[in-house]
This record gives structure tokens, sequence and C-alpha cells, in this order.
């Protein structure tokens, strides 16, 4: 491996990346590793949670206001590259701005994998991150960021210094009780709370969302070890104020829970051309 080993994350939106990777991209900065965020495209769509935010004036530039606060959680995750992938946010399945011709939903998708493999062979990493094939949660971004990731490692295979590794984020789901108990105590409502008037129907839809959730994710091989970068984390999810609420339990959680609760951040190893060993607890593991 060369001397300065890299890391290539691949996320839909701004804030992804400080939700889902922000301690293990703040670890390999400190590090010393190359990390390599790409952001496939502005979060156009996304809700402004801030009632005081929430204007025609702020919807009408949210790309803006989402660039600025992608660029400071990053200052605080360390010395990270971001690139852009230079997509416009797709919305939700079924909307009008999933069905735009300039939605990333709507991209040429070969095109779309040569934009993400001209910057994985500009930066040559061994190992790259995104989603599953659902996505995680089933957003149509999401989902296209997962199948370019997986398609540019797999055309780089032939590169002289091709990706090793590849992997998806994972959702620790045997935990999710006990943050959701943690959640109620600090005065927030995880989306997996039954509310307090849940009808029938919208139990049904939480349960199988949570169903559909877990049936996409593979086993998690990869857990690595955070606690020292969680006040960084927090910090970064903390600048993405359009889209993330004081009330939402990433937030409303201290960094003293997370290490409590969930110090790591979880991973299934989804290709590798290296000989592994499972499970791990760091994502270059054999190949340093």
């Amino acid at each position: 491996m060369a001397d300065r080993p890299t890391l290539l994350l691949v996320h839909a939106h701004p804030d992804d990346e400080s939700i889902s990777t922000g301690g293990v991209m703040a670890r390999y900065a400190a590090e010393g590793a190359h990390v390599v965020c790409v952001t496939c495209t502005g979060g156009e769509h996304g809700e402004i949670v801030l009632p005081e935010l929430d204007t025609p004036e702020n919807h009408a530039r949210l790309a803006e206001l989402r660039r600025l606060e992608i660029a400071r959680a990053l200052a605080h995750l360390g010395a990270i590259d971001h690139r852009w992938l230079g997509y416009v946010d797709s919305g939700m399945m079924g909307t009008p701005e999933n069905d735009a011709s300039d939605s990333f939903w709507q991209a040429h998708f070969d095109e779309a994998v040569d934009r993400l493999l001209a910057i994985v062979r500009d930066t040559r990493p061994q190992v790259m991150v995104s989603y599953n094939d659902f996505g995680g949660y089933g957003h149509p971004d999401h989902i296209r960021a997962a199948l370019i990731t997986k398609a540019a490692f797999e055309r780089a295979a032939d590169d002289a210094e091709p990706p090793l590794k590849l992997y998806e984020v994972a959702t620790e789901f045997a935990r999710l009780e006990e943050v959701r108990q943690r959640a109620i105590e600090r005065g927030a409502q995880a989306w997996w709370q039954p509310a307090a008037d849940e009808t029938d129907e919208q139990r049904r839809e939480r349960e199988a969302q949570l169903a559909r959730m877990a049936a996409a994710q593979g086993p998690v091989t990869t857990r690595v070890d955070v606690a020292h970068h969680l006040e960084a984390k927090h910090r970064a999810m903390s600048e993405h104020v359009t889209q993330l609420a004081r009330t939402f339990p990433l937030l409303a959680l201290t960094p003293d829970d997370w290490r409590e609760l969930m110090p790591t951040e979880a991973f299934t190893l989804r290709a590798s051309r290296v000989g592994v060993r499972i499970p791990e607890d760091d994502l270059f593991a054999g190949l340093r």
C-alpha cells in the first residue's frame, strides 16, 4: 500500500457524511490518511427543519446553504478532500423532483459512474465506502450512490492501483432500542419510535420500513472505534442546521451518550481484492 492510505467515501447529500461516517472520517484524517468525501448532489430538495429558516427565499437558495453547511462540517472532521459529483437532489420516490431530467436518479448511469471513476483514478483509494443497494433506507439518491460506487469499484479492477476493499455503511439494529430509550430521556423522538397517536396503518408502515432496511443490510463485518472522535462528529452534524433539528436523536444524545451506547461505526465488507479476517476493527485491515 502507498505510504499514505486513502479512504474514499461516496455520499448522497450534504449531512450524510457526518451522520453515517463522521467518526471514521475524523479518525483516519487524524491518523494522517488521505480522506476523500464525494457528495453526489447539492441536497436542493431537502427539508428546512428550523422554522425561522423555513422561508421561500431559503428554499430557493438551499443548495448554497448546504454547501456552506458541509464546508463547516468537514472542517470539524479534519483535512478532508471534498469533491462534488455535480448532480441535483432527486427528492423522494414518486415526487416531481424524482422525475426531473436533471436529477441524480434520472442521470445516465454510465455517465455518473464515469464521473466517480475519474475521482477514483485521481485519488487512488485503497478503500471505498458507500451504502447498500437499498441506500440504507430507500432514498433514490442513496440507492444511486451505492450502485455507481459498486460499478466504479468493479470498473477500476484493471487499473494499475485499483481500489482493494469496498464497504457499505451498516446500522446496528440490535442497539436501536437502547438509543430510543436514551433519546426519550433527552427529550428527542426517533423516527422508529412509535408516536403516542400512531395509527395501525402508520405502525405497519414504520415496522415494514425497518424490516426493509434490515433485509437489505449484510452482516456487520467491521466495527471501527471512533470514541475519541465523537465530539468532532457531533460538531460536524450540528453544522447542518437546515437538516438536523436539535431534537434529532443523533444531536440530542451527547458524545458521552454515544461513547456508552455506540462507540463504533459499523460497516459491511462487500468486496475485497485482498485476504481478510472477519471481524475487523479497521477499514484498512489487511492493507497496512
